[in-house]
């Protein structure tokens, strides 16, 4: 029996937890067919998601048949939990993407084929809601076509016209074609699983329709995966269930993995085969099996055992402040945690400074579900106000950072080199730094303190990112070096170098933009075309369908969050608005934000830019300008 793990993926509304539904009673695994929209979906079990009938958290369920063994993982819709979808795709072996036939494909439809390509997931397309009067299935054909790959191939008919579609996708199958060789079932499994082809096929969930022919199709065309006897696992999800036990869901890449065996330095208690709602307790789980393990306390979504994480590309751009009402703010503080450890892209922070908490989330529908789950799991009537848009911080230039912590009877010197990444890739960390100047140990005190912490730029107090930070250089004492001079000089060494390029005007401050979709009527645009560019957004040339125009196109979030409502009212509810985050660019009015930020970097005492040296038994303060003449330790890339 071919055993694979697939995932459902859809823009929220297209049907996918409909057809999720569909597959699972159609292949008989389930009795009775429940529905969405009544609440009574095998799929969505919980009771935020029954009340507002669309996926919020990810689900499993066992697909079964003669033939195949699937474990079909169900994916939040809305973009404000992209996130949560995303941290699954490093655990698939194909994709099923759901497009609905009355909408097309839309912008977050876009963003999830990006999100695929880059984890390069297999994937299989299925038009949903084809059964509705009017739909065009060649119309919807090419526009999957155009907006997605050449290589989406209608599978519903297997003729001669098929099978020509299939050849002309590689040039080795079109001269096997050509010279009258017949195209094999391995062939087509060998493109489907190379992301050259991606069959489509088209039906309606609600009403069975084209799901059988759908089912034969994901047993013909799928290959089950191969695995290595090394034991290799990852991390794709963390929840708690109704007593509180907290379950981190792994999918087995390789070997086996044991009930009461220990994963690094903790003890798996229990393996859970989860389906819906309910599941079975397993002694082993082999590879390929997705489980949920009881017992761990420091797992993580994304992680990789054995094998390299993944880092989420979706992350939260807005920030709000916690009002705990009547209740404490350690035990709202605390709730929080929880929630953040389910969810990490939710990114709750501490202010000491103002005593307040603050959330990162996506939008706000996510706040509006975080909101019901404190009230419903924690019993906290919290609320949030309206916070500000999380910018970030880059560099422009590269230039060699030093930290040095010399109080009495401790020392660390620590020499980074700080250099500009690549647009959204985050934060890169390396290791240069030759065993002979610093001891493995005290190498990795220093990486261990890059890590972390989230560090601060010094513009605005935002968030770093799109660099790479490489360990070069430093000095430490057989004598004097304790545990903790380290992290503290490497933390003021990132800062230092960054005040370096501040006085050399080498850093951006950056903001999130979105990429939009906006259709309007034809004597709208003008409004439209206005509106953005007062946004200082950019567009596409605007396209005609019927007497409605079509506009896409990318502006900061800052000036777009508050749009959707503005469509609305201009539109009188008829035109259409969806965005999805594009990523971090260049801040459009940065020396406004800057100045209404007002931030002082060398008043930041839990962020110093300034070294500690000792001299005369003593240890004192020197300005970070004046570190690179103080310094201990020669510089690698001298300043000019």
């Amino acid at each position: 029996m071919k055993k694979i793990t697939i995932g459902i993926l859809a823009h929220v509304d297209a049907g996918k937890t409909t057809l999720s539904e569909a597959l699972l009673y159609t292949a008989g695994n389930l009795r009775n067919l429940g529905r969405v929209d009544n609440g009574d979906a095998f799929l969505d079990t919980n009771s935020l998601e029954k009340k507002r009938g669309i996926t919020i958290f990810l689900h499993a369920a066992k697909l079964t048949t003669k033939d195949l063994d699937v474990t079909l993982l169900d994916t939040p819709g809305h973009v404000d939990f992209a996130a949560q979808t995303e941290e699954t795709l490093g655990v698939l072996d194909y994709a099923i993407l759901v497009v609905s036939a009355t909408d097309g494909v839309v912008s977050y439809t876009k963003a999830l084929w990006r999100l695929l390509q880059r984890y390069n997931v297999p994937t299989f397309i299925f038009v949903n809601k084809t059964d509705i009067a009017g739909i065009d299935l060649k119309q919807v054909l090419a526009d999957i076509q155009e907006n997605l790959d050449q290589g989406c191939i209608d599978f519903n008919k297997i003729d001669d016209d098929f099978y020509e579609n299939i050849a002309t996708v590689d040039d080795d199958l079109l001269e096997k074609y050509l010279d009258g060789q017949a195209i094999e079932v391995a062939d087509i499994q060998k493109l489907v699983l190379q992301r050259q082809v991606f069959p489509v096929f088209f039906g309606s969930a609600l009403k069975l329709t084209g799901i059988p022919e759908f089912l034969a199709g994901l047993d013909q065309w799928t290959k089950e995966k191969a695995f290595g006897s090394d034991f290799k696992a990852r991390c794709f999800k963390i929840s708690h269930d109704q007593k509180g036990e907290r379950l981190s869901w792994l999918r087995v890449l390789g070997g086996s993995l044991k009930a009461k065996s220990m994963l690094g330095d903790e003890k798996i208690n229990q393996l859970r085969n989860y389906n819906g709602a309910k599941f079975n307790v397993v002694p082993e789980a082999t590879a390929g099996d997705v489980v949920a393990a009881t017992g761990l306390k420091d797992t993580y979504p994304g992680e990789g055992i054995g094998t390299a994480d993944t880092h989420a590309f979706f992350k939260p751009v807005l920030t709000y402040r916690v009002n705990p009402g009547e209740h404490d703010i350690p035990e709202c503080l605390k709730a929080l945690k929880v929630l953040e450890d389910e969810n990490p892209q939710l990114h709750v922070t501490w202010s000491e400074h103002l005593q307040e908490i603050h959330v990162q989330v996506m939008g706000e529908i996510q706040l509006e579900i975080l909101e019901q789950l404190l009230q419903e799991r924690f019993s906290l009537a919290i609320s949030f106000e309206q916070g500000n848009i999380l910018y970030k911080e880059t560099i422009t230039k590269p230039i060699e950072a030093v930290g040095h912590f010399e109080p009495l009877r401790h020392y660390a010197e620590v020499h980074l080199l700080l250099e500009p990444g690549s647009e959204n890739s985050g934060i890169i960390f390396e290791n240069k730094c030759d065993l002979e100047v610093l001891t493995k140990n005290w190498q990795h005190q220093i990486m261990t303190a890059l890590k972390s912490k989230e560090h601060l730029g010094v513009l605005t107090g935002s968030p770093i990112t799109d660099m790479k930070i490489t360990l070069i250089g430093g000095k430490g004492s057989l004598v004097h070096s304790v545990g903790g001079d380290f992290r503290e000089a490497t933390y003021r060494a990132i800062r230092q170098g960054l005040m370096e390029l501040k006085v050399r005007n080498e850093l951006q401050l950056l903001e999130p933009w979105y990429d939009f979709h906006l259709e309007v009527e034809q004597d709208q645009v003008g409004r439209a075309l206005n509106d953005i560019q007062r946004m200082h957004g950019k567009f596409d040339t605007p396209e005609n369908n019927g007497n409605r125009t079509i506009i896409n196109g990318s502006a900061p979030v800052s000036e777009m969050r508050d749009y959707a409502t503005e469509v609305r009212s201009y539109t009188h509810g008829q035109g259409i608005f969806e965005c999805v985050v594009k990523g971090y660019l260049p801040c459009h009015n940065a020396d406004e934000i800057i100045a209404a930020k007002d931030y002082d970097p060398v008043s930041d005492l839990e962020n110093t830019p300034n070294s500690v040296f000792c001299s005369h038994g003593a240890g004192h303060t020197v300005t970070w300008d004046q570190v690179p003449q103080t310094a201990h330790y020669p510089y690698s890339y001298p300043l000019d």
